[in-house]
């Protein structure tokens, strides 16, 4: 008998005895049709760690974090997540419709959910594009529509995180304030450039599946042009959605051009010519990894090529469409991976 009322005042001890929690977060799921074997999961320089993803498109690991906001990478797409340690948290999504199809469960999932909903509500809410067209006399007051509403969202969720909230209304005005530069250069743009008036040309330009192209070359066709390098990240990303405009357009009267100013710039050698030979040698290379397809053409003299310096291109990736005769649509046209760029061009005809 007192053997078995030991036992049982261990066993109450241990019942009764509080777990520690846990210094560190759990972070799992499952990802269809992934886009690589791993997720890089980052915040800011502070934090780095990639996590394996199995074949089958399962995850799971630990991280021993600060708590805040982390952007996830999958090698294609990025979105981000709440962090904090004692949170297992788990996500599944299809990599297809990343965005639409994103979702989480588990303990602090609510704070995820809400960062991905802001990224859509705000996508929603600034169309760029939009603001292009408009006068720039006009612009101050839709910026200050666009602050209203947001202010106002961010009001309607403030019991998901105090600090998400508060951080999310202090990026209001500093990212408004970068949106209205770069919005005043479009419109800039817009007006040096006007629809109708002559497009600059370009001459005899090396072709990726051999001779030469001009831009007379395509006349009775619209013309798409990507001005686009393989060092620059954010062309690159343009490129799936620039293949999928083209498939969908590919019986329709619009010739589709990239554009490559490669010059040499992130391809190391010991001489200029040797690295400018290696840059041509990536272009091609590049092409034919990613099957990009429509008419790849190498500008002849990059950034100082006659076509660029006549659209006072000094940033890519850059998009320009001109009509059947040669005269410019648009000088700043919109991005492939624009939710309505295929609207915008069938409103032309195409």
């Amino acid at each position: 008998m007192k053997k078995l009322l030991v036992c049982l005042a261990a066993l109450s001890i241990v019942a009764c005895k509080k777990e520690a929690p846990k210094d560190y977060a759990t972070f799992s799921g499952k990802i269809e049709n992934k886009n690589s074997d791993s997720l890089f999961v980052y915040q800011g320089r502070d934090f780095k760690k990639t996590i394996k993803v199995n074949e089958d498109g399962t995850f799971s690991d630990t991280l021993k974090v600060t708590t805040g906001v982390f952007g996830i990478y999958d090698g294609k797409e990025q979105t981000t997540i709440f962090l904090a340690n004692d949170m297992d948290l788990k996500m599944t999504l299809d990599a297809k419709t990343f965005d639409e199809s994103i979702k989480f469960s588990g303990k602090g999932a609510e704070k995820s959910t809400f960062l991905v909903d802001r990224i859509k509500f705000e996508q929603d809410l600034v169309d760029v594009e939009a603001l292009k067209n408009l006068e720039a006399s006009k612009l101050d007051a839709s910026l200050e529509d666009i602050k209203t509403k947001m202010l106002a969202y961010y009001d309607k969720n403030a019991a998901i995180d105090s600090t998400i909230i508060s951080e999310a209304r202090k990026q209001v005005d500093p990212m408004l304030k970068g949106l209205k530069g770069y919005v005043l250069s479009g419109i800039k743009l817009k007006e040096e450039f006007p629809a109708g008036s002559p497009s600059p040309t370009f001459e005899n330009y090396e072709n990726y599946k051999g001779g030469t192209t001009s831009l007379s070359d395509l006349k009775g066709k619209f013309v798409y042009i990507d001005v686009w390098a393989t060092w620059c990240g954010p062309c690159i990303g343009e490129i799936p959605a620039l293949k999928a405009l083209e498939k969908d357009l590919e019986d329709k009267n619009i010739a589709f051009v990239s554009l490559s100013t490669d010059d040499g710039r992130g391809y190391r050698a010991d001489s200029k010519e040797e690295s400018f030979k290696l840059s041509k040698e990536g272009w091609r290379k590049m092409i034919e990894e990613k099957e990009m397809g429509g008419i790849q053409l190498f500008a002849d003299k990059a950034f100082e090529s006659d076509f660029v310096t006549g659209y006072k291109i000094n940033s890519i990736p850059r998009f320009i469409l001109i009509d059947p005769n040669g005269n410019i649509v648009n000088a700043d046209a919109p991005r492939p991976s624009y939710p309505k760029i295929k609207e915008y061009l069938t409103s032309f005809g195409i």
